[in-house]
């Protein structure tokens, strides 16, 4: 079992910066691969970014390649997502999961992953 706890939302400037973090607690954190999702209002949540268990591949989405990074520290349990340049369209809530899988493209897909957080929210103003 895996609990895992996002922050880091709030509201920000388009153009400005927000680093999320996502905490988890419960048995074996460094064996998972984990992503980075979000719903905004009135849409489907969607794939923005995973790595792998090891934190060696990343994956993301094409419109965020560069403006966003994800990470993860094995030692303090916790992924980031770093968001630079934020458009108001990325305005969402923001949820972390954890996958069992090592890692491949099946980590683009909700699918894939076995544990959720409950989000967080990031709102960009124009």
């Amino acid at each position: 079992q895996v609990q895992l706890v996002e922050s880091g939302g709030g509201l920000v400037q388009a153009g400005g910066s927000l680093r999320l973090s996502c905490a988890a607690s419960g048995r074996s954190f460094s064996t998972y691969s984990m992503g980075w999702f979000r719903q905004a209002p009135g849409k489907e949540r969607e794939f923005v970014a995973a790595i792998s268990w090891d934190g060696r591949v990343t994956y993301y989405v094409d419109s965020m390649k560069g403006r966003f990074t994800i990470s993860k520290d094995n030692a303090k349990n916790t992924v980031y997502l770093q968001m630079n340049t934020l458009k108001p369209e990325d305005t969402a809530v923001y949820y972390c999961a954890a996958s069992g899988l090592a890692e491949g493209s099946r980590l683009t897909r909700q699918l894939s992953y076995d544990y959720w957080g409950q989000g967080t929210q990031v709102t960009v103003s124009s």
